[in-house]
C-alpha cells in the first residue's frame, strides 16, 4: 500500500514534511503509474499530496468524527484519484484529486452521523453540509432588510438555495435536530420507570383482528370443501394440482398423467373454476341472507 510505514499520530506530520512535485515531475509519475503500475512512482505521487488530505479532513471536524479517521478516508480518496487519474488531460493532480478526496470524506461522514442512515443522493449529501450554512446566511441576509422569516418561508428559501425540494429540507431539518437515543433509556430518573420501547405501538395484528381472521380463515375453508366437492374426480384432480400444491404441476405433464391434451386441461380447469365460484358466491349469499 501507498501509505505503509505510517502511523496515525506521525501521519500529519510528516504530510507536511512531503516533498512538493512540480508538474513536469508529477506528470511523469503519473504515468508511470498508468502505464506500468510502478508502484514506487505511486507511492511518491500520494505521499507528495497527503498533505492536501490531512488538510480537507481538518475541515470535516466539526462533525464529530475523530480526525484519524478522516485523515484515512481521505486517504482512500487519494488513493482512488491516483488510480483513475488521467495525465493527459492538462490538469493537476491536486485539482482533480479534491474530488475524490472530499467525496470520500463525505460519504463516512454521513455514513457515521448516525445509526439511522442520513442519505445518499446528491440533493440529501448537499443539504447535511450546507444546510446550517444557507440558513444562517438567509437569516442574517433577511434580518438586515428588517424583515422576519417564519420556518414554511426559511424553508422555502433554502430549498431554492440549495436546488432542492421542500419536503427534503424538512426531512433533513428532523434528522440533524437531534443524536440517536437508546430505546431502552428508561423514561424517567425513577428506577421503576418505563423504558421507551414500552410506549412503542405494536404494529402487528391485535387480538380482535386476530380472532377475526381466523374465524373467517376457518369459514373460507369449509366453504372451499364444499365447492371442490361439486366437482368431479379428475377436475379436482387438477384444480388440486394446478394450485393446492406448493410447486404446481403444469398443463403438459397432467395432460401426459391423463392422456389429455394440454389444450383439454386448460379447459377443464377453466370449467372448474368456474363451478368453484359459483359455489361460494351461492354460499356468501346463503350468509347474507341468513343475517339480512
Amino acid at each position: 500500500m501507498a501509505l505503509d510505514g505510517y502511523s496515525d499520530f506521525r501521519l500529519p506530520r510528516q504530510a507536511m514534511r512531503a516533498e512538493l512535485l512540480d508538474a513536469e515531475t508529477e506528470l511523469r509519475l503519473a504515468r508511470a503509474w498508468r502505464d506500468h503500475r510502478d508502484e514506487r512512482a505511486l507511492h511518491r505521487l500520494i505521499t507528495a499530496y497527503m498533505r492536501l488530505a490531512v488538510s480537507m479532513a481538518a475541515k470535516f471536524r466539526r462533525y464529530g468524527a475523530p480526525m484519524n479517521d478522516l485523515i484515512q478516508e481521505a486517504s482512500l480518496g487519494l488513493m482512488k484519484a491516483a488510480d483513475k487519474f488521467d495525465p493527459e488531460r492538462g490538469v493537476r493532480f491536486s485539482t482533480y484529486a479534491v474530488w475524490w478526496i472530499k467525496a470520500s470524506i463525505q460519504d463516512y461522514v454521513m455514513r457515521n452521523w448516525s445509526l439511522v442512515r442520513t442519505g445518499s443522493t446528491s440533493s440529501q449529501k448537499a443539504l447535511f453540509f450546507n444546510l446550517k450554512r444557507v440558513q444562517a446566511k438567509l437569516e442574517r441576509e433577511a434580518a438586515e432588510r428588517g424583515e422576519a422569516l417564519d420556518q414554511l418561508r426559511l424553508r422555502q428559501m433554502v430549498a431554492a438555495e440549495i436546488g432542492v425540494p421542500v419536503g427534503d429540507v424538512e426531512m433533513m431539518e428532523g434528522r440533524l435536530s437531534g443524536s440517536d437515543f437508546s430505546l431502552n433509556a428508561v423514561q424517567s430518573a425513577d428506577e421503576d420507570g418505563r423504558e421507551w420501547i414500552e410506549a412503542l405501538e405494536d404494529e402487528g395484528p391485535q387480538a380482535e383482528e386476530q380472532v377475526e381472521a381466523s374465524h373467517d380463515g376457518a369459514q373460507l375453508r369449509v366453504w372451499m370443501s364444499r365447492a371442490m366437492e361439486g366437482l368431479n374426480q379428475r377436475e379436482r384432480f387438477i384444480v388440486a394440482e394446478r394450485k393446492l400444491k406448493d410447486e404446481p404441476r403444469t398443463l403438459e405433464s397432467l395432460g401426459e398423467e391423463l392422456g389429455l391434451s394440454k389444450e383439454r386441461v386448460r379447459q377443464l380447469e377453466a370449467a372448474a373454476f368456474v363451478k368453484l365460484r359459483r359455489s361460494l358466491e351461492a354460499q356468501s349469499r346463503e350468509v347474507q341472507h341468513f343475517f339480512a
